[in-house]
């Protein structure tokens, strides 16, 4: 048997590798845009800037130390130039494909920061694999602007895995529905119909507000905002704002809300306040030809009737008083049963004018002197 030259015991020292076997090594330098990996073989292996990362831009020195071990797999034995070039991007991202596809078989919950917020959705790296979440799965509800998610950290699943295709899709919809129907169960499961609970306002419209119970919303309608009107709710209520409510009634999936408390209501100190014969002052809230109903206090109207708005005759109370206008009058009636009062000007004007009577009577005795 010949003997083997010196090159070739030395190439039998070094351990056979093959494309696309992935192998383990040290760095023995650190270039802007290379890293040197021993690898126990006869040359050394290479990893440029373009296969360790997609960022074009970064410096590998800020990123990897001599001495660092590290995981690369081959592309080429030999390079052209007697190395060999390894990749590490591609690796990361088997392992990483490997990682997703564990999730979906298990629709494991996931959790990755957003890498990059595209025009149809966004894009998330999970252990260097890319997930893209497409718009109408990022959240329950229609979003127009995604750009509040960048950099953020969301929660989704694996809906669709078909790396071949490069189409790993994520869903973070589904984890929000799920979420809400929970919180919904839980809710209605703690509720009833008398209790007091607090809400945030989600949106004012010109009928109401809904306000989220959290897990359910509730509406707030234009006639229980107050014991007394309410013209218009946007000018009483904002977005965003805490509110403490009364939940009047629960049908189904509908909660029907409320803020007339009964501690408060107006007409439980009524009676005292308007009783017949009081002087009282109110605003006229609004006219018919019959009469003009007086706001005496929020909640609490009382009826002026034509008839008696005035002793000269009166075709229709628009003719004397307009929306708006403080009065005063007297109460002639008192129904607490039907929560109806009501009021005179006219009877001020005969205590007026017996008054003036009196004072002119008055004037006119004159003492004689005995």
């Amino acid at each position: 048997m010949s003997e083997m030259s010196f090159e070739q015991m030395l190439d039998e020292s070094f351990k056979t590798i093959h494309n696309g076997e992935v192998v383990e090594g040290t760095v023995i330098d650190v270039k802007e845009d290379e890293i040197i990996l021993n690898i126990g073989y006869k040359a050394d292996g290479i990893i440029t800037r373009n296969e360790y990362t997609n960022d074009s831009n970064v410096d590998l020195r800020t990123l990897v130390k001599v001495n660092d071990t590290m995981e690369a797999k081959v592309l080429k034995v030999n390079d052209g130039e007697g190395q060999v070039l390894l990749t590490y991007k591609r690796l990361a991202a088997e392992k990483g494909n490997k990682r997703l596809e564990e999730a979906f078989n298990t629709q494991e919950v996931l959790k990755a920061p957003v890498a990059q917020v595209l025009d149809g959705g966004l894009s998330v790296v999970v252990e260097d694999a890319r997930v893209f979440i497409p718009a109408s799965l990022v959240s329950d509800t229609y979003e127009k602007n995604l750009s509040k998610y960048a950099g953020q950290e969301i929660e989704f699943v694996i809906s669709e895995f078909n790396p071949r295709r490069r189409r790993i899709i994520g869903d973070r919809k589904q984890l929000l529905v799920a979420k809400k129907a929970q919180m919904q169960k839980e809710l209605f499961e703690r509720i009833s119909a008398g209790d007091v609970v607090e809400g945030t306002i989600k949106n004012v419209t010109d009928f109401g507000a809904f306000i989220d119970l959290g897990g359910a919303d509730g509406l707030l309608h234009i006639s229980e905002m107050s014991w007394g009107r309410v013209e218009n709710p946007k000018k009483l209520f904002k977005v965003g704002e805490k509110l403490t409510v009364l939940i009047k009634d629960i049908s189904g999936d509908k909660i029907a809300l409320s803020l007339k408390f009964a501690d408060q209501n107006p007409w439980l100190t009524a009676a005292d306040k308007f009783a017949v014969g009081n002087v009282v002052d109110g605003r006229v809230a609004r006219m018919t030809d019959f009469g003009a109903f007086v706001e005496l206090e929020p909640g609490v109207d009382a009826l002026l009737h034509v008839s008696q708005i005035s002793h000269d005759h009166v075709e229709k109370p628009s003719d004397v008083l307009s929306v708006g206008q403080e009065i005063t009058a007297k109460v002639v009636d008192f129904n607490e049963d039907e929560k109806k009062i009501s009021l005179s000007m006219k009877a001020l004007e005969n205590a007026s004018a017996r008054e003036a009577e009196e004072t002119y009577d008055d004037m006119d005795y004159v003492p004689t002197e005995e």
